[in-house]
């Protein structure tokens, strides 16, 4: 621990040094872009003639450079503008302001929408990375930004984890830099969730979709994020403290050479001190990443990506009280526990990726990629509870004194858990581009090898009735001991095609995939058709379908006695997905509204529970389902320069397992079978709501207020091994308000900016947050006891109650 906190700190004081240095004796330069008609234009590439230096304007059009005394030369550049140049003269001690106008390059300017229109054309929502520093989030995690986008599901702040369309966590598609990432497999709650593996502060861009997603993506079921780091900036430095913990990251200026380095840590002791769980909680995150770039000429460059992410969590717990019911009848459960638990996640990830680019029409890259995932769990809690009945008579003199003791017990939880994965990958990918056509290929090569050890029981004695009554009867509720090792090879390929014709845009591919576990081929075709009936308007149409593939990776094939079931097959689903968006002018500002219906037929499903973030599956078991809803979104700057979003999704999901019917016996002796039918997936949470607005607080432009509102209705559950068709149960609705203030201490809009600050600073913003603002208890899990008339309680577990946040980012 002294250690890690010392080797914090130098590394923070190490990154600072070429911050000072990089101060001395300069003079700010500040400015803004326009066009022809005078409006300001963002993303525009300052640079200065036989210097490093060099900026980039933001949403508003205006950028801030430090640079030495003397005459410059700068080159104002972006893609679809003609490049411009200014001969400046500056001062010791006389900050410079400018404003330059750019003017259009109608011939260039058509390919600064390519990008957009083919993210439009292939089903995908591009994502401001910008929001993730202004979104109030308990976690921090880039994750969370994904919960104000159509189709995914929220119920828990603590978690990185999230259901896309009636999907679980295991059936989404994640990216960094085209490669593909993985998340931990023995994760059991939030609060062992460190930080995710993508660093907010290196994204660069975001591309996500919920179903009917191209070719060119893997075999998942739900849904795919395509991220994009960067390793240059305007700011070359950033530094991020705060209550949680504290972040840096580096990054180069344009050149042959560029790299970025990131470190993040966390440490949520506060957060977890706000649950009703009473103990002694030792939370320790780190991440560091590191992406270099060097373009060995103008054809070839050579990409490296090393992250190196660890995650302990220990705690000592002492009592829990737990209060719920109803008006009509209130109980209360009161804990004292015993033991620890101290659990390690390591994910260490080394990426090389060589792109060759012959000419502008074709393209060819090679990815190769190791992973190494280590992860250990060590608990033995037991917990002896009194469960008691409390008087409710409110306004009476008894009102919260003990009516009736329901039952005293304990319980026990032990476990000595290991798993470790090895993943190496290999992928070759060409891109050729003609005028109306785009053609895409690729191969992959995949080696994973999976070591699992496992040992746990569990010991439930409800109100006394396994001991000391039936002692001579010692019963575990559940025990799990195995030993196993998976290695798989995978083979996948994928051919797409991207063709325009008139107002109709199609892309369709297939792609097909071999594994040596399942021993299956499976040919995965994919199209979708975009419609644009107006040339000068913008709305479009979409078509999507196809067939979408998941191979059991490790947890699908792993029953609930820990041994492996060998029969194990790819589930399958078919997306039939009818989208339409229109950007359009309203309420005096830039909107684009979305909408999307779909109905996905799902072969071969794998049933599972879910236990707080812990999925168990059936593995010996299939199933057919379906899932259908409707996705409503409206996004854009409701305030000038402040990005807002709404969003309602609606979404029902079932299942029907084979072979889970069951034979009852009525009074008379006769035996009628029962054939449950379709019943509810454990994700079939029908209404989700989310809503993230931004405005400026009092009509000041320099104090703003972030507002982070969520819904998500309630979720099937049931008891503990009980079969599937008896989850009907609801977990409460999930409810939550975050909210959040900053100032920038250096906007251009400031009536007052220290000198020192503005000296040394790009910007230094200071974020004030209230989570879980109206204090609501929302229900993660349950806790099934036995009362002494032998009636079983659910007991909720909630998640993080109000807890106050502060925060400071400094760019350099």
């Amino acid at each position: 621990m002294i250690l890690k906190n010392i080797f914090t700190k130098i590394f923070l004081f190490l990154l600072a040094i070429p911050l000072l240095l990089h101060a001395q004796n300069r003079v700010k330069v500040e400015g803004i872009v326009i066009d022809e008609n005078l409006k300001p234009i963002s993303n525009v590439i300052i640079t200065v003639q036989s210097s490093g230096s060099a900026a980039q304007t933001d949403s508003l059009g205006k950028f801030t450079l430090q640079l030495a005394p003397g005459s410059k030369i700068l080159y104002f550049k972006l893609l679809g503008y003609t490049t411009k140049t200014v001969q400046v003269k500056l001062i010791t001690g006389q900050d410079f302001n400018i404003t330059t106008t750019l003017r259009r390059n109608l011939k260039l300017l058509a390919e600064v929408k390519v990008e957009d229109k083919t993210s439009r054309n292939q089903n995908m929502v591009r994502l401001n990375p910008a929001l993730i520093n202004q979104l109030p989030s308990v976690s921090g995690n880039f994750e969370s930004i994904l919960k104000q986008l159509p189709g995914v599901s929220v119920n828990n702040e603590l978690s990185s984890q999230y259901s896309v369309r009636g999907g679980n966590f295991d059936e989404n598609l994640i990216y960094i830099n085209d490669i593909e990432i993985y998340k931990p497999f023995l994760i059991r709650n939030g609060q062992q969730e460190g930080l995710s593996l993508i660093n907010p502060d290196l994204v660069n861009s975001v591309k996500f979709s919920a179903g009917g997603f191209s070719s060119r993506y893997g075999d998942k079921l739900s849904s795919v994020l395509d991220v994009q780091y960067k390793n240059s900036d305007t700011s070359r430095f950033q530094i991020g403290l705060g209550t949680n913990g504290v972040s840096a990251t580096a990054f180069s200026l344009p050149g042959k050479l560029k790299y970025a380095f990131g470190f993040r840590q966390k440490q949520n002791k506060f957060i977890l001190n706000s649950q009703p769980l009473v103990g002694s909680y030792d939370p320790q995150f780190y991440d560091f990443q590191s992406l270099l770039s060097y373009d060995i000429n103008k054809k070839v460059t050579l990409q490296a990506l090393g992250v190196y992410n660890t995650s302990r969590f220990g705690i000592i717990p002492l009592s829990q009280t737990t209060e719920f019911g109803t008006l009509q009848q209130a109980f209360r459960l009161k804990v004292d526990y015993e033991g620890q638990e101290v659990d390690s996640y390591n994910n260490v990830v080394g990426a090389l990726t060589l792109n060759y680019k012959p000419n502008h029409k074709l393209n060819f890259k090679w990815i190769n990629a190791a992973f190494f995932i280590t992860e250990k769990e060590t608990f033995d809690i037991y917990g002896s509870y009194v469960f008691e009945e409390v008087n409710n008579d409110f306004g009476g003199p008894n009102i919260g004194t003990i009516k009736t003791n329901r039952g005293i017990g304990a319980y026990q939880n032990y476990g000595r858990n290991q798993l470790e994965a090895d993943v190496y990958s290999s992928e070759v990918r060409m891109l050729y581009s003609r005028k109306k056509m785009l053609w895409e290929a690729g191969f992959k090569a995949q080696k994973d090898v999976i070591n699992d050890k496992v040992k746990e029981f569990s010991l439930a004695d409800s109100a006394g009735f396994i001991l000391p009554n039936n002692a001579n009867q010692f019963v575990l509720s559940e025990s799990v001991e195995a030993k196993n090792q998976v290695s798989t090879t995978r083979l996948s390929g994928f051919l797409e095609n991207n063709y325009e014709f008139g107002k109709f845009n199609l892309t369709s591919g297939l792609r097909a995939y071999y594994n040596n576990f399942t021993n299956e081929f499976i040919p995965s075709p994919r199209a979708i058709l975009t419609f644009k009936p107006h040339a000068n308007k913008d709305l479009i149409y979409r078509l999507a379908s196809g067939l979408y593939t998941q191979q059991p990776f490790y947890r699908e094939m792993r029953l609930f006695d820990g041994k492996v079931y060998q029969q194990t097959k790819s589930q399958k689903s078919v997306h039939i997905v009818a989208s339409s968006d229109y950007k359009f002018r309203g309420l005096g500002t830039n909107l684009k509204f979305s909408v999307e219906a779909y109905y996905k037929i799902l072969m071969d499903l794998v049933p599972y529970k879910i236990e707080n973030l812990r999925i168990r599956y059936y593995a010996n078991q299939l199933a057919t389902g379906y899932a259908t809803g409707l996705d409503m979104r409206i996004n854009g700057e409701f305030i000038d320069g402040l990005e807002s979003t709404f969003r309602l999704s609606l979404m029902k999901t079932a299942e029907d397992i084979v072979g889970d019917s069951r034979n009852i016996k009525d009074a008379n002796g006769n035996i009628s079978t029962i054939y449950p039918g379709y019943i509810n997936r454990p994700t079939d949470q029908r209404i989700n709501f989310s809503a993230f607005f931004q405005d400026r607080l009092l009509k000041s432009p320099t104090y703003k207020v972030h507002l982070n509102l969520l819904y998500g209705s309630g979720l099937p559950v049931g008891p503990p091994k009980a079969p599937r068709y008896q989850d009907v149960y609801k977990i409460p609705a999930y409810r939550r308000l975050d909210i959040g203030f900053s100032k920038n201490i250096l906007d251009p809009n400031a009536r007052h900016q220290p000198r020192l600050f503005k000296k040394y600073l790009d910007s230094f913003i200071i974020y004030a947050e209230v989570f879980n603002l109206l204090n609501i208890n929302n229900t993660v899990s349950y806790l099934w006891i036995t009362d002494v008339d032998n009636t079983q309680y659910a007991i909720p577990n909630f998640l993080t109650a109000r807890q106050l946040n502060v925060r400071l980012i400094a760019k350099f």
